[in-house]
């Protein structure tokens, strides 16, 4: 059983009990679910995850302490803390009172500050740009089974919605990476006998890559660790993950470093595709640095749209 069906049935069991039973005042205040770090939130964990930081536990979001003060919430975290330490065979992990960093009781305020950067997830203009997509989609991943409230939720649902403006200098910083390190470097490298410096250049184009998969499919890229993972439950281009792996990947004989400078144009044919089919770059070539151009050239607020070309690449 997965990390967040496991959660949501110890929720159900012992956690919706609890709260209606010892804080019957509070229980429409709070949001209860799972989401934030950790695999099981992405619904990527399996047999592999459970060796570390796995457990049956979930989430209680509080607001401020002008709703709910700091002693009601002492009592709720104690609360929690007393709720059976195993369930279905998992165990709970030994935290302390006040709750673990993942699960437990959490401030909404705290949660989103330590996500975006902001206590009420609130995100304008440059800031888009100063947090790492893997936290913002920590903020947003997951699931929520109770928030009478909706105050939770609505601030999740507004994190999902990036600027467009921000999301074309994002992908036009991006493209001009693909363009400069697969199209152009790629091969010079070669030419100058440097295949470990070819590989490098190939590497980036594929990183580049894959967050213009995710930026055109308007979904935040995730760590490392799950971006091929991913990319492959993708409406837009899932198709490419294959390709970047194998970019990523192979040998590094003659022939097989030309063959993956041809994967390097085909990957690029296939994002110009994308990008003509949402009408965001009006290029007709197969240079993705024009069509960097083109996309930034779609950007509406001038002074981020005169940003340097490279300003949204991650």
């Amino acid at each position: 059983m997965q990390g967040l069906e496991l959660a949501r049935r110890y929720y159900e069991e012992y956690g919706a009990p609890m709260l209606h039973e010892q804080f019957p005042e509070i229980e429409g205040l709070i949001a209860a679910g799972l989401c934030g770090s950790g695999s099981e939130c992405l619904g990527f964990d399996d047999e592999v995850s459970q060796d570390h930081d796995f457990e049956a536990g979930f989430c209680l979001f509080l607001p401020g302490e002008d709703v709910i003060d700091r002693q009601t919430a002492f009592r709720l975290e104690r609360a929690y803390a007393k709720l059976p330490k195993e369930f279905m065979g998992v165990k709970k992990s030994l935290i302390s009172p006040a709750g673990g960093s993942r699960h437990g009781v959490i401030r909404m305020n705290e949660f989103f500050l330590a996500k975006t950067g902001n206590a009420e997830g609130i995100l304008r203009g440059y800031g888009w740009f100063r947090v790492p997509e893997q936290s913002l989609l920590e903020a947003v991943n997951g699931q929520i089974w109770r928030d009478d409230s909706g105050v939770f939720s609505a601030r999740r649902e507004a994190l999902r919605r990036m600027p467009e403006d921000v999301r074309l200098k994002k992908l036009t910083g991006e493209l001009a990476t693909m363009a400069q390190a697969g199209q152009y470097n790629y091969l010079r490298c070669l030419d100058h006998g440097e295949e470990g410096a070819a590989q490098l250049s190939a590497i980036s184009f594929a990183q580049a890559a894959i967050h213009v998969v995710f930026l055109l499919n308007r979904r935040f890229m995730p760590y490392y660790k799950w971006q091929f993972r991913a990319m492959r439950s993708l409406p837009k281009l899932s198709g490419l993950e294959s390709a970047l792996a194998g970019l990523i990947g192979g040998g590094s004989g003659a022939g097989e470093m030309m063959e993956k400078y041809a994967t390097i144009e085909n990957i690029a044919s296939a994002v110009i595709e994308e990008l003509q089919e949402q009408s965001i770059s009006e290029a007709v070539c197969g240079d993705l640095s024009k069509h960097a151009n083109s996309v930034n050239d779609h950007v509406a607020d001038p002074a981020l749209r005169n940003e340097d070309i490279f300003f949204g690449a991650g």
